[in-house]
Parts: C-alpha cells; structure tokens; sequence
C-alpha cells in the first residue's frame, strides 16, 4: 500500500486520539517513503519545538528504516553508531518517537510525534502505526 494523504489522515486521526486519552498536546508528522513531510498536525498547547521534532522522527524512521527508539543504543559513546546524532545536518533522532510505517513488509514512511515525554511519545506513534496496520 502506498502512503497517500488520505492514509496519512487515517494515521494521524488514531496518533491523536491516543494523545487525546493521555491528556498530552502532541504534534504528529508523517513522511512518505522518501522521508517528505506528506501531513503535519499540531494540538493545541503543544510545544513549538515538537513541530521540528516529530519531523526530524518521521524522517529518522523512514530514512534508516529503524524506529528511533531502536537507534539510541546504538548511538551512545563507544558503540558503532556514536556520532549519529548529530549527522544528517542534526536531523537524525536517537530517542523515542519516531516509528517505521510498513505495508506488506516494505518502507512506506515514518511517523513521529513530539509532546510528551518518550514513551508518551512512543504510544501515541504507535496508536498511529497500528491504524495503518488495520487499514
């Protein structure tokens, strides 16, 4: 399945009704498989820092194929991967977030959302994820 706008929506609809029934003011952004910004959303009350954020996690996710969650160990001093962070002119996200969207076992875009605190974060990306999984 390719991740359309309408898609997208679908997704989004789900990431903020989680964040919703967390009380949490999120900011949702969804890339398409080459890691574009396909649809933003923000509550109100969330952080103006969160709209940069969810987007770098979406991209993230799209761009490695890894959810961001899954990079952080990777990433820390003395690992293979120390230093990622900080490349991709920054945008590269190493903490929780920031999900891989798959269809049929294939890359068709990132989910990332900015609000809360990781793990908040975390589920309300994964409300998201599980909604395309259902469509």
């Amino acid at each position: 399945m390719k991740l359309t706008l309408e898609v997208a929506k679908k997704i989004a609809k789900a990431a903020h009704a989680k964040a919703k029934e967390m009380s949490i003011p999120a900011v949702i952004a969804i890339v398409d498989e080459g890691a574009n910004l396909l649809l933003l959303e923000r509550t109100e009350g969330s952080m103006i820092a969160g709209i940069a954020l969810s987007q770098d996690k979406a991209y993230t996710a799209a761009a490695t194929g890894f959810d961001t969650h899954q990079i952080a160990p990777l990433a820390q001093p003395g690992q293979l991967g120390f230093g990622l962070a900080g490349s991709d002119r920054g945008r590269l996200i190493v903490f929780a977030g920031g999900l891989v969207l798959r269809s049929e076992n294939a890359v068709v875009g990132g989910i990332g959302v900015s609000g809360g605190l990781a793990p908040q974060d975390q589920e309300i990306a994964q409300a998201g994820a599980d909604a395309l999984a259902s469509l």
